[in-house]
């Protein structure tokens, strides 16, 4: 053997997925994302997700959990929680005291909510007031074609569905921006203080109508109009729950249409991989669920967050429903006896901005599913630090498989970082690591990932399900 090949016997080099991939593979990962794609049109909101994914489930012969008193191996339930959270499971043949193989994603994704009062008029234009959720960049919202969706409670009490602004036909919603004729207050700010968070509101009426004892003419037009479309008043905004979403659909990017553009691929890119890879799997060893969560992008807490107690509840139901019996010595055994794959998104390395990600440790575009043994900002804070002995499995599940992988890290070690729902996991004292597909534009109004991890990832997480 050469010094050369020895070399290349010793060291490690990352693998480009798409060079690894046969025909069949290409395939396959293209009719993957064609199906992915009409996912991330059709749920732009967490409810709408959790709608998608019931469907999905029900169409590959999962049933509801609370309709099921006995479980066997083999079965496929779900349960939901509060229309935003859903928790799926394959009973597996082996005892169920021994552990589950989980796989958790979340649903939400940075967005503008409604104010609890956001109508009103100036200068003869009807406005909503917003307040943004998670982390996004303010200045990349304004000059979009938004749309609106959400739930309101009419006069009569019933649960209306809004959807307005997805459809050609619909109109759309804008929020407005200076011209640079006008804008050299502006432009001289920080890019964090160019647009205020109190001048994010949403642009949606200016015709007003014939009312001599009306001052607000544009915004009693509006509620007229809202009031015979859907029997709603200003009041009813109060209780109502609108998120404020870009309305464009998602798309193939690149002459070669090697990336999949849209808004919300964090962390929806890993909810819909981790959804069909645990609907694509049958007679598993050990029991195989997925739940999909609410609230990462603000911390994960409320209800229907990964801090909750809704997953913890589903599985003991599933322990009851399985043997018989759910004691908490029994709960807490499956608990620490299962394992997790935390399936959120990372950062790819942007070409534009290469300084601030380290190349030995950054994770690329194409290059397959990303491992994060921890995540956490500036000295690993708030992150779980999965155990080489856990790393080391789920390296040889991947390996095993032919799944292509990469490790990462977000970013250099002081420029910033971020964190999942691993840490709420671990902190049950369940093994977890992150493995997810790394995103360019992340938390931006249209992301950008690579068709090959997309396939890549639903491949690990079904050899995750399978053969651990």
């Amino acid at each position: 053997m050469t010094d050369k090949e020895l070399f290349e016997s010793l060291s490690y080099e990352k693998k480009n997925a798409y060079l690894a991939m046969d025909e069949n593979e290409l395939g396959e990962m293209k009719e993957l994302c064609s199906d992915y794609m009409q996912f991330l049109d059709n749920g732009k909101t967490e409810r709408e997700c959790v709608c998608e994914a019931e469907k999905a489930a029900r169409a590959a012969g999962f049933k509801n959990m609370n309709e099921v008193s006995k479980l066997v191996p083999g079965d496929k339930v779900y349960k939901i929680n509060r229309e935003k959270n859903i928790f799926m499971a394959v009973i597996g043949s082996e005892d169920i005291l021994d552990g589950i193989n989980i796989v958790g994603a979340h649903i939400d994704s940075p967005r503008l909510d409604l104010k609890q009062n956001p109508l009103y008029e100036s200068t003869d234009m009807a406005l909503l007031k917003t307040h943004y959720y998670g982390g996004l960049k303010k200045y990349q919202w304004p000059t979009l074609p938004l749309a609106i969706h959400g739930v309101i409670f009419n006069s009569k009490g019933e649960k209306i569905n809004i959807c307005i602004g997805e459809k050609d036909e619909d109109p759309v919603f804008v929020i407005t921006d200076l011209l640079p004729h006008l804008a050299k207050d502006q432009m001289s700010k920080k890019m964090t203080e160019g647009i205020e968070a109190e001048n994010m509101n949403v642009l949606i009426g200016g015709m007003p109508v014939e009312a001599k004892d009306v001052k607000e003419k544009v915004k009693f037009a509006i509620l007229k109009l809202l009031n015979e479309r859907y029997d709603i008043t200003e009041k009813s905004f109060q209780s109502a729950e609108f998120e404020i979403v870009p309305a464009q659909k998602a798309r193939n990017v690149g002459f070669d249409e090697s990336f999949v553009g849209s808004y919300g691929h964090d962390d929806r890119v890993c909810a819909y991989t981790t959804l069909r890879g645990i609907i694509d799997i049958d007679s598993p060893k050990r029991t195989a669920a997925a739940i999909l969560v609410d609230k990462e992008e603000i911390g994960s807490m409320g209800n229907t967050g990964a801090q909750s107690a809704f997953m913890m509840m589903a599985i003991a139901e599933m322990i009851e429903k399985t043997i018989g019996t759910c004691t908490v010595t029994q709960l807490n055994r499956v608990i620490e006896n299962s394992a997790c794959m935390s399936s959120d998104v990372s950062a790819a390395v942007d070409p534009n901005y290469l300084s601030v990600s380290e190349e030995r440790n950054s994770s690329y575009a194409g290059y397959g599913v990303a491992i994060m043994k921890y995540t956490g900002a500036r000295g690993k804070y708030d992150s779980s630090d999965a155990n080489a002995e856990f790393v080391y499995e789920i390296g040889n599940i991947m390996d095993s498989n032919n799944v292509i992988w990469q490790t990462g890290e977000l970013g250099k070690v002081d420029q910033g970082g971020g964190g999942t729902i691993a840490q709420y996991v671990a902190n049950l004292n369940m093994n977890v690591i992150d493995c997810g597909v790394p995103v360019l534009s992340m938390h931006s109004p249209f992301e950008v990932v690579a068709k090959s991890d997309v396939y890549m990832a639903y491949k690990a997480y079904k050899a995750f399900y399978m053969n651990r």
